[in-house]
């Protein structure tokens, strides 16, 4: 085996080594470093990885120790600046139902009831395509991220279309729920699509061939979140009937049934180590699950009302909830301490999320404004004012400098 070269991933932070094996194929190796800091003592790691990585010798440690420093200056980066208003776009005639970012942040694409999706440029705000052909309102958004040149929409008319990024041309239209189609999402390789639907199934879809993998069943009421773990390997569904599922993404089949919550599932998701995941509910709590045995290890209580939305930074280290009582918590995942509360909005907050550094987080509120928060102090930084509606809808793209946000007021906008 030979090492040929470092590639760097960002968020959260790792290297991947490329190998050459003996018959010249070509390998990747992933090293997580999920507790680099900006103050982490750079020589201590570089020593620690070239001891355990047999692929890195003592002659590569001044390259490896480059490429630290680099990891860290992206994690320090955009701590200072303010956003401000890029663009608005009058996206659609009829409300918007959801916005998402490709990987690089240079398009985005919104949903609406006027049963279209767009394409959208970020920096011209110019419109690339619509792509036209559901029946009803197109619900539930994605891009084959990291790659970016697909897109998926899930309608209320039961079925999925995928197309072309670049040319908008149909690929598939994937037919089989019994009703609306209200999540879904492309796995980390884009060669899988998971929809959820208020049929109370889930099913896979294979990319290529058009075809359905699997139908997952056994959840009693509509599914409503889902979400794959880091290496498409399994899948996770939240549903009304207050339970989360784990399934083996392979062949269909239910791992777990995590039960516990008292109330309707409105939100989970995978950590990016895969070996938690978190639930937020109707009944006001967030549960945090270790997966391989599908135990609760937390149950984080604080709202007043009931959780919409909940999300973990990309290490995982950090989980943040949104609630309905208008304000967001910040829990430590390994210790379920409460370490700072969002307080600020005047009305129900939807949607949160973390920056990709970790270092800030951003809620959109029935207040019609969203704003920035410093994840350590919880102390607000920023309110982003101008909608004229509530706001359901925001996003940080890959590196974490622009922000959208789609509001009931039909407009979408850069920020």
């Amino acid at each position: 085996m030979k090492l040929k070269r470092f590639l760097l991933r960002y968020y959260p932070p790792g290297i991947i080594l490329e190998y050459e094996l003996r018959d010249k194929t070509r390998e990747m190796k992933e090293i997580d470093l999920l507790h680099l800091t900006p103050d982490a003592d750079v020589d201590v790691i570089v020593n620690q990885i070239v001891f355990e990585e047999p692929l890195i010798s003592e002659s590569k440690k001044p390259h490896l120790r480059r490429s630290l420093y680099k990891l860290i200056e992206k994690l320090e980066s955009n701590e200072a600046s303010d956003f401000f208003l890029f663009k608005i776009l009058r996206a659609h005639i009829l409300p918007l139902t959801n916005c998402a970012f490709n990987k690089s942040g240079d398009k985005f694409i919104t949903g609406s009831y006027d049963r279209t999706c767009k394409v959208w440029n970020t920096i011209t705000g110019d419109e690339l395509l619509t792509l036209e052909g559901h029946r009803n309102v197109v619900y539930a958004i994605a891009f084959n991220n990291p790659y970016g040149d697909k897109v998926i929409t899930g309608s209320f008319d039961k079925t999925c279309k995928l197309w072309s990024a670049e040319t908008g041309q149909l690929y598939h239209t994937f037919r089989g729920h019994a009703t609306e189609i209200v999540c879904l999402s492309f796995n980390p390789h884009g060669t899988m699509i998971a929809t959820g639907s208020m049929d109370n199934t889930a099913r896979l879809w294979d990319v290529e061939a058009g075809e359905c993998l699997h139908t997952l069943l056994g959840h009693t009421a509509e599914i409503v979140s889902l979400d794959f773990d880091t290496h498409g390997q399994r899948i996770i569904t939240g549903s009304f009937d207050n339970t989360v599922k784990v399934w083996d993404v392979r062949n269909g089949r239910c791992i777990h049934t995590l039960n516990g919550h008292q109330g309707e599932i409105s939100s989970c998701q995978f950590n990016y180590a895969s070996d938690l995941c978190i639930s937020g509910s109707i009944d006001r709590t967030c549960k945090v699950w270790d997966v391989q045995s599908g135990t609760c290890i937390h149950t984080l209580r604080g709202h007043n009302d009931e959780i919409l939305d909940v999300s973990f930074n990309a290490t995982g280290s950090k989980l943040v909830t949104a609630s309905a009582d208008g304000n967001s918590r910040v829990y430590n995942t390994m210790t379920g301490a409460c370490h700072a509360i969002l307080t600020g909005h005047e009305g129900e907050i939807s949607k949160v999320a973390f920056n990709p550094q970790g270092s800030r987080i951003l809620t959109a509120s029935s207040d019609k404004s969203a704003r920035i928060w410093e994840t350590e102090t919880g102390d607000c930084l920023q309110v982003l004012e101008g909608h004229t509606d509530e706001i359901f809808s925001c996003a940080f793209n890959y590196e974490g400098d622009t922000i959208i946000t789609g509001s009931k007021d039909n407009t979408c906008r850069i920020w």
